[in-house]
């Protein structure tokens, strides 16, 4: 059936979310994420899931302005919120890298029956030394040995759902012996998602994935990507219907394009503070500037030697090394557009895809999308809660129905029956 599946993902953290807008509700209250919960069921969505944070980010030894609590618990929350809706999926987003198989998969196991099979878990892994210091074990893991951690870790979760008796692995990455606790849910299993995008990830997904989190938004290269997913899928003997692929992206809308388009803007310069500004160069001068004017031109002094410091946890590999040639560059960017030093960074940092018109227009392109086969739906990033997700769910969400491409009621009660996936017992 060809249709639009909708998510939100809730990071907690970052510069997507408009911090300072006093219409947004807090972000550590649980009346909050009842709140959102219980409108996106309402909306018929599949699943809210949340991030991880592991260690609260830094800049310079001290905490980022959007890193002031970090992200409770996923579980703990999804919990709660097992108790308060009754269709709605529930995804916590954990790490591979400083887990344990055998206490993540009871615990996730434990989600998936309190919501009567309504658990996903989102893989991700991390080669950072910072966010592994919280577990007396730095960088003890090799960049390119993340996936093959991850493939292990997730082999012996499910080898777990799967048992009736003890499971047993012996490697350098993954040791254990488990006999486990609690028998298979209502789904099977938790439904996995997996939001690499290197050859690793994508290998990874290929191989065990339900659901991809992908970050290709455009058209054109969600077609490359299902493509080569669709491949890699054939290599492990699985299908193209096997999985689910689902972009992030944001969505912003108005009465009219050009009215979606100027709040578009506006949201780009409020998720940009003059201290986040200041901290993104921070970063590359390794110098204190909070001496210089957000809105006034780039410091008049050169960067420190050295490559960037990822102490943050969010720069990638590519982005910790050429540095020099990097501000270079820039210098000659913010000359050439008298650039201040926000409008620098506004100019440079990775714009987030985002879908912006009005709902009539947004639903058509969707259409198109899930139709070819391109995506099978999408996972919403929330600039405002619970803002955002009442506009989708009010405005969006009928447009959607409208075209035949959304569902008018929830079919089943499982997450996997929402995502229209085969079902699966736990192996």
């Amino acid at each position: 059936m060809t249709r639009v599946h909708l998510g939100v993902f809730y990071t907690g953290v970052g510069s997507g979310y408009v911090w300072s807008d006093p219409a947004n509700a807090d972000h550590t209250a649980i009346e909050t994420y009842l709140s959102v919960a219980r409108t996106m069921e309402r909306g018929l969505f599949d699943a809210f899931f949340l991030g991880e944070g592991l260690r609260v980010r830094e800049n310079r030894g001290r905490v980022l302005d959007t890193d002031v609590v970090g992200r409770p618990d996923a579980i703990t929350q999804l919990s709660v919120l097992a108790g308060a809706t009754t269709r709605l999926g529930l995804v916590a987003t954990q790490n591979a890298t400083y887990n344990f198989p055998a206490d993540l998969a009871r615990r996730l196991s434990t989600l998936d029956h309190l919501s009567a099979g309504r658990a996903g878990w989102n893989v991700v892994t991390t080669d950072n030394a910072w966010t592994g210091e919280n577990f007396r074990r730095g960088g003890w893991l090799a960049h390119e040995r993340r996936y093959e951690r991850a493939t292990q870790f997730v082999e012996a979760a499910k080898a777990i759902w799967a048992a009736t008796g003890p499971v047993e692995r012996h490697t350098d990455l993954v040791d254990l012996r488990v006999t486990p606790t609690l028998p298979a849910s209502r789904q099977g299993r938790p439904v996995l998602f997996q939001a690499g995008d290197s050859p690793g990830g994508r290998d990874l997904a290929a191989r065990h994935a339900d659901v991809v989190f992908s970050a290709n938004r455009t058209y054109e290269k969600a077609r490359a990507y299902a493509d080569d997913l669709t491949e890699r899928l054939a290599g492990h003997g699985r299908s193209r219907d096997s999985l689910r692929i689902l972009p992030g992206t944001s969505v912003v809308l108005g009465d009219t394009d050009a009215e979606a388009t100027e709040r578009a803007e506006w949201l780009r310069q409020q998720q940009l503070t003059a201290r986040q500004a200041i901290g993104f160069l921070e970063q590359y001068w390794n110098t204190d500037l909070s001496a210089y004017d957000a809105d006034g031109p780039l410091p008049d002094i050169e960067p420190a030697e050295g490559e960037l410091d990822p102490s943050r946890g969010t720069l990638s590999i590519a982005d910790r090394t050429g540095k020099l040639e990097r501000v270079r560059a820039w210098r000659q960017l913010a000359a050439d557009k008298n650039l201040s030093i926000r409008g620098l960074v506004l100019e440079v940092q990775p714009r987030g895809g985002s879908f912006v018109g009005t709902p009539a227009r947004i639903a058509d392109e969707w259409a198109r999308y899930v139709r070819d086969r391109v995506v099978d739906g999408f996972i919403l990033g929330p600039s405002h809660l619970p803002g955002s997700v009442d506009e989708v769910v009010d405005r969006l969400v009928p447009e959607l129905q409208e075209r035949g491409v959304y569902r008018t009621e929830y079919e089943g009660t499982t997450l996997r029956e929402h995502l229209d996936l085969p079902a699966q017992s736990s192996k």
